[in-house]
């Protein structure tokens, strides 16, 4: 194992969060390593944007530390980046408002994700899947050490989601960074990672991917849509659940909650 696979670009260290006098991020700790792949996942509302903004220095927690590596270059996708419909703005001219861009690189980029052919067409016309992969672009010029995608393909269909994952291993390898994903489906991404972080305003629970099936821990929490699930799973085992008032109750050893 050679040092960029033990180096940690990121690390956070209990991160609490309450908001309006609720919790929204609880003891959080996590160490994200170079060329290391980790998925965020957690049902609509658990934290999962919120920790996100927060490792990256965009909110504050109320307590708990997080690190960045010096010098850290962060290429980061959002959930949702809104344009004003007045605006002409073509695909190129998006791109060069970037940190990083350059004619050379933005040219590497709309040829290495597929989209040479939309360089001069206008941002308002592209599809969900093109106009995810123009925000991959803007996220990758910068050459970073560590990409953060937030729901990396909302608003894509199924085969484009399939290609997105696929590509995401790929682009680690040729940049050698280490990469944050957020995902609140399970079936498509975990082929694609090296480590899933379950997320229910704490880490229920965090290790690698598992293909074998799907756990009924998560079928409970994430809803039984996902048994019909194409791809690869990860199986895990909560030892609490969480009831409708908010509080979480624990199981007692070597009883699973069903």
């Amino acid at each position: 194992m050679n040092s960029s696979e033990t180096t940690a670009v990121l690390s956070a260290s209990h991160l609490q969060l309450v908001r309006q006098h609720k919790s929204v991020l609880n003891d959080i700790s996590l160490n994200l390593k170079a060329g290391q792949i980790i998925t965020l996942i957690g049902p609509n509302g658990c934290g999962k944007s919120t920790l996100i903004k927060v490792l990256l220095g965009l909110e504050k927690p109320d307590s708990g530390t997080v690190t960045r590596r010096t010098g850290l270059r962060i290429g980061y996708m959002p959930q949702r980046l809104s344009l004003d419909q007045r605006m002409p703005l073509t695909v190129t001219g998006f791109l060069q408002l970037a940190r990083g861009a350059s004619h050379e690189r933005i040219g590497h980029w709309l040829d290495r994700l597929s989209i040479r052919a939309l360089a001069q067409q206008s941002v308002h016309d592209l599809s969900g899947g093109e106009w995810q992969r123009v925000l991959l672009a803007r996220a990758l010029l910068i050459k970073p050490d560590l990409l953060v995608l937030d729901e990396p393909v909302q608003g894509v269909d199924v085969q484009g989601q399939l290609e997105l994952y696929r590509l995401i291993p790929q682009l680690r390898d040729e940049l050698g960074c280490a990469v944050l994903m957020v995902s609140h489906d399970l079936h498509l991404v975990m082929a694609a990672t090296d480590e899933v972080i379950c997320l229910n305003g704490h880490i229920c629970c965090s290790g690698h991917p598992d293909t074998v099936s799907l756990d009924p821990a998560y079928i409970q929490l994430f809803g039984a849509r996902q048994q019909q699930a194409p791809i690869a799973h990860y199986t895990h085992h909560h030892d609490h659940q969480h009831c409708a008032d908010g509080h979480v109750e624990h199981r007692a050893p070597g009883k699973d909650i069903l």
